[in-house]
């Protein structure tokens, strides 16, 4: 059946485009009173979903029929309608006491926004379009007021899309996207692994997919009551955009945009490494002599892994950086390991620290993006048809992502009838994705967490390109005191990360294709009816080879059981929607208007997932095949999942105006979800909201516009298939072997859809004829009956259960500033300003599969023995672990152990459930200045966090290895830190020490101590006391300011006068140079960048293996023909 729609739809559309060439288009500028151009005006064909917005020129283009009225607005002017007599028509505006903006609202339904009754904000198509990046979704960060977007900085990865905080603890808590009516789904389908920071690779969300150079506009809709319509999709949010169509010219119109950019790691998101010792853990090894050596002084004098020629020799078994001082003495070296090399194979160089760092392990990234488009328009309809090509090389070697997007948008009138449709089609091809979290696939465990100081990384590089081997510089070697012995290659715990790059690696490809087409029927002049249908096709395959694998310490690769492997994943996904829509506009009276809608809504989605992988190794090394198995497989090997989810929705909206000042709309929908009980499968969701332009009702030569609203509404989210109803659980394959098995969770056939109660007042004013503008809200949004995954007792038989426990609310303010200090002749200035915060608390949290309350839910125990959740009383995304204790004073303190000599450590707390952090921030902000000034134009976007907090786990185990710069340097008194504690080493540590009589509760003492004189080894790994030890380092002192202030994006462009082009074949020509993420003005966080996590998802404030920022740089160049 769907081969046949598509076949049907393509005949349609192959019908419009024909007939679409003789269409027109109408171009023009808008200006105001004094003739200087009105950027961002927004021009909609009246009675249709037809909308652009004007350059920073206010030149526009749209396509309209002669006869046709188009309703120009722009904040703080009036809006004037004037009727289409030909191709070229330029409009002036006048200020005027109205809000005449008109905006895209649900179902993609344009209105007057001085008539909304809650907050909508929108970007122009150039805001997202005019500095590229390979997740279009990434150019809304700073954007849009409470609308948080988070990048994670690997190649072609998700990004975390929240509207007003965390609403739902288990459930999805990303905006919804709506493209042109079509509904896309944002989520991963990422892996648990990925998802909890124990591995796994990021493969991206949907939204990215979006091509910006097909983006006009985009309108978020921040609240419930703005997106009620959407019923049980609509607790997250919505995202609106609209794409471009068909504009008129004379001929046909031809546009071509080409962006090149490369991009650089930002050296201050990185480790800084000491250069002074080399690697091992030291001639004192604590592990191995037991728990005196640093009391006593004692040395390991046996051998170990690494060991070539006793005591003359890196360790290379050891992951830590605690060796011998590098002076320049002779010693053997990881590469004197290597035959191949045999000038230097069973020799000795000197122990020098390298002229590189595992920071010259990156590439420069290289993106190249072309777009083409023709369009044309006339009055009988419309099309635009676009081709883009996206090509990016990654910062990782062997990383590439290759995009290439196809659109068609269309629309043929037909007297009454209108047809409207788009079809997208995009194919991406990936190699070597970023592996995340705690694994050896990612290199960046190793970089920040586990690294030799000593070893080069530039030499790694050529040792693979000489030989293609993996010889690491973490290799077994030998563990006797004779240096001819022949040496175990095998890495301990690392492989060579060239080798691992280019050996144990992922492929992926997606065909992706989405749209809708629509019917349009006018019955009269107040009636039309409107049918719809979308559809959203993934068909995905994902390939993971390991072509051996290593690690046999646990932090190496240890894919398929420590053998050579493959794994395919085929996954499809798809969703349609099917709409009927009845839409009734009547003027009342001279005063009274009233618009109706009514709607039905048929929302049909499917999964389909099947995994193999091989069984007992590959016959064959470098052949990635399941034929290639050693183990035949059978059909028992394979895992599958197949899903499927339907909902269906009765809407309407009722919404009166009255004298053009007192406006009232409310909303209702129903649904009904196969995915909940008969029961309880049904809910209703509702709106109300209202506005009064309190500046009809004063009289003031300083406000020229200013709107009060307010709303209240109900919405819902409501859960995944076949959490009600018991079926057979189909095993991922482990080693080539799959099986199905009764659930694990235990069906709950009482389960409820979330639901989400806002209320919302807000204040838009214009002041100053239009120079100053504000929009601020206030609102307040409790979710009940939270979707929450609880523990059951395992002689239940059941190891959860999916229930309704609990609820969160969410207070926040938003502002939203624009303001134009400067506008002379030839020069503008332009400001706009966001702000936003809010404050989360979990009400309850009900409770558990044995009737007693929850205290506590944790939503996640990522490794390093932290959690992060909360508790009743408490924010969402509160951070848990061992803090430190504190004395009388608020001091932390310290405990000093005895033995032939005195040294200190923190003490911590004995438990784990000590509040830490909290990963929500105190408030976001941006700042975006624009400036014209003749044909030049400058715009920076500032984008600012404050406050949030997240828990290193590179910190956590990087600060015990040794490698960072801040291990060594000299003491207060003036020594060597490294050295031992009797010859004046180790480091002062700032605290108190408590008297024996002090009692400690809850971590608190209830005296005050005194300040602490002894110093913390500093030349010994296991008695570290700053990093994870066999002592214990308090998590607290891993929890990171997640603080910010970036250079989010730069363009300085020129546009050609018109006069220099009269000879050239363009009608318009641009140049700019573009910039995203140039400068980390500031930041708290150490040697990373705060904003990098393992994917878009709940689980964030956690950082283990994580990323640097790249900065991207280049060129942009626009032509119109």
């Amino acid at each position: 059946m769907k081969t046949k729609f598509i076949k049907i739809l393509t005949l349609a559309f192959a019908f419009v485009f024909q007939i679409s060439f003789a269409q027109q288009t109408v171009s023009g500028t808008i200006t105001d009173a004094d003739n200087q151009p009105l950027p961002g005006a927004t021009v909609v064909v009246q009675g249709t979903s037809s909308a652009t917005t004007t350059d920073f020129d206010g030149n526009y283009s749209i396509a309209a029929a002669n006869g046709d009225v188009l309703v120009i607005s722009y904040v703080g002017y009036t809006a004037t309608e004037v009727t289409v007599n030909g191709t070229s028509m330029n409009v002036s505006l006048t200020t005027s006491t109205a809000l005449d903006e008109v905006v895209v609202t649900a179902l993609g339904v344009t209105r007057d926004k001085k008539s909304l009754g809650y907050a909508v904000q929108t970007v122009s198509g150039e805001s997202v379009g005019d500095v590229k990046s390979v997740n279009a979704i990434e150019a809304l960060q700073g954007e849009v007021a409470g609308l948080d977007i988070q990048a994670f900085n690997t190649m072609g990865g998700s990004a975390n899309v929240v509207i007003r905080g965390y609403s739902s603890l288990s459930g999805s808590n990303q905006a919804l996207f709506v493209i042109d009516g079509t509904p896309i789904d944002n989520l991963t389908g990422n892996s648990r692994d990925n998802n909890t920071g124990r591995g796994g690779v990021d493969f991206g969300n949907a939204a990215m997919d979006i091509n910006p150079n097909d983006i006009e506009s985009v309108s978020v809709l921040k609240g419930a009551a703005a997106s009620a319509l959407y019923g049980s999709r609509a607790s997250n949010g919505v995202i609106l955009i609209t794409t471009k169509k068909g504009k008129a010219q004379e001929g046909l119109g031809i546009s071509f945009n080409s962006q090149i950019t490369t991009g650089t790691v930002d050296m201050e998101t990185l480790p800084v490494y000491q250069d002074q010792y080399g690697y091992g853990y030291g001639q004192y090894r604590r592990a191995y002599i037991g728990p005196s050596a640093i009391e006593t002084g004692a040395q390991w004098t046996g051998n170990y892994y690494g060991q070539w020629g006793n005591n003359s020799s890196f360790y290379t078994g050891d992951d830590g950086s605690y060796g011998p001082k590098l002076v320049g003495q002779e010693v053997h070296h990881w590469y004197n390991m290597v035959p191949e090399w045999a000038d230097l194979y069973q020799q000795t160089a000197p122990a020098v620290a390298p002229n590189d760092t595992p920071n010259d392990f990156f590439e420069n990234d290289v993106t190249f993006q072309n777009s083409i488009s023709l369009s044309d328009a006339n009055e009988n309809g419309s099309f635009r048809l676009s081709f883009t090509n996206l090509s990016n090389e990654g910062i990782l070697p062997n990383s590439s992502l290759d995009r290439n997007s196809a659109s068609l948008r269309a629309t043929r009138n037909f007297g009454d009838l209108t047809v409207d449709g788009s079809v997208n089609y995009v194919n991406s091809q990936t190699t070597g994705r970023f592996n995340t979290g705690y694994d050896g696939l990612n290199p960046m465990q190793g970089f920040r967490q586990w690294w030799a100081v000593g070893a080069s990384i530039l030499e790694q590089k050529r040792v693979f390109d000489e030989t293609g081997k993996n010889y690491s510089w973490n290799m077994i070697g030998t563990n006797t005191d004779d240096a001819t012995a022949s040496p175990n290659h095998q890495p301990l715990y690392f492989d060579n990360p060239y080798w691992s790059r280019y050996n144990n690696y992922s492929t992926d490809s997606r065909n992706r294709y989405f749209g809708n087409i629509s019917l349009t029927y006018d019955l009269n002049e107040d009636i039309n009816i409107l049918g719809r249908v979308t559809y959203d096709n993934v068909t995905e395959v994902r390939e993971q080879r390991a072509n051996v694998a290593v690690g046999t310490g646990g932090k190496g690769a240890n894919l398929f059981d420590d053998q050579p492997g493959y794994q395919l994943q085929n996954r499809i996904r798809s969703e349609y929607n099917y709409d009927l829509i009845f839409d009734y506009t009547k003027d009342l009276s001279d005063n009274l208007d009233m618009v109706a809608l009514a709607g039905y809504n048929l929302r049909v989605q499917n999964w389909d997932h099947a995994t193999a992988q091989t069984n007992g190794g590959l016959n064959f090394p470098d052949i990635f095949s399941l034929t290639n198995s050693v183990n035949p497989l059978t059909a028992a090997d394979v895992a599958q999942y197949d899903a499927q989810k339907k909902v269906e929705g009765l809407y309407g909206s009722l919404s009166f105006g009255y004298d053009d000042t007192y406006f009232v709309e409310g909303t209702y929908r129903r649904d009904r979800s196969s995915a909940l009980p008969v029961d309880n499968n049904s809910y209703d969701y509702y709106s109300v909201s209202g506005s009064v332009i309190l500046s009809n009702l004063i009289s003031s030569d300083i406000i020229t516009f200013a709107k009060l609203r307010a709303n209240h509404a109900v919405v819902g989210n409501d859960t995944a298939p076949y959490n009600v109803f018991r079926a057979y659980t189909i095993n991922p394959a482990r080693n080539g072997a799959a099986s199905s098995s009764n659930p694990s969770t235990l069906p709950n056939q009482n389960l409820k859809a979330e639901t989400t109660t806002e209320n919302e007042v807000g204040l838009e004013m214009t002041l100053f004829n239009g120079r100053l503008g504000l929009d601020l809200s206030v609102y307040e949004k409790t979710t009940d009956d939270l979707l929450t995954s609880l523990d059951m007792s395992p002689s239940t038989g059941f190891s959860g259960i999916v229930t309704n426990a609990g609820s969160i609310q969410n207070k926040g303010f938003e502002a939203l500033v624009r303001l134009t200090p400067v506008m002379m002749n030839d020069f503008k200035w332009n400001v706009v300003l966001n702000y936003s915060t809010f404050e989360s608390e979990i009400l309850s949290l009900g409770n558990d599969a044995t009737g007693n309350a929850i205290q506590y839910l944790n939503q996640m125990s990522p490794q390093g023995g932290v959690s992060i959740g909360g508790q009743v009383g408490e924010p969402y995304g509160v951070i848990r672990g061992h803090a430190h204790v504190r004395d009388a004073n608020g001091d932390k303190v310290l405990r000093v152990r005895s033995g032939s000599y005195d040294y200190a450590h923190y003490l911590r707390t004995s438990n784990s459930n000590n509040v830490i952090g909290d990963i929500n921030p105190d408030w976001t902000g941006s700042v975006r200045n624009s400036f014209t000034y003749k044909n030049f134009d400058l715009s920076f976007l500032i984008d600012i966090q404050q406050g949030g907090d997240f828990f290193s786990l590179d910190t956590w185990y990087g600060y015990g290895t040794g490698a960072y710069d801040r291990s060594v340097g000299l003491n207060h008194l003036g020594n060597d830190m490294r050295l031992t504690i009797p010859n004046g080493g180790g480091k002062l540590l700032d605290g108190v020490i408590l008297p024996a009589s002090a009692t400690i509760t809850d971590g608190v003492a209830d005296v005050a101590g005194t300040q602490n004189t002894d110093v913390m080894s500093r030349y010994d790994y296991y008695a570290n006391p700053e990093g994870w030890t066999s002592i214990g380092a308090p998590h607290e002192m891993h929890v990171h300011d997640a603080s910010f202030a970036k250079l989010r994006e730069l363009r300085i462009g020129y546009t050609f006068p018109s006069e220099l082009l009269d000879t050239s074949p363009f009608t318009n020509a641009a140049v700019a140079f573009v910039g995203r993420n140039l400068w980390i003005i500031g930041k708290n966080s150490p040697y990373t960048d705060p904003e990098a996590g393992l994917g878009a998802g709940n689980f964030q404030g956690y950082q283990t293996g994580a990323y640097p920022a790249v900065k991207t740089y280049g060129l942009n160049i626009k032509l119109d023909f």
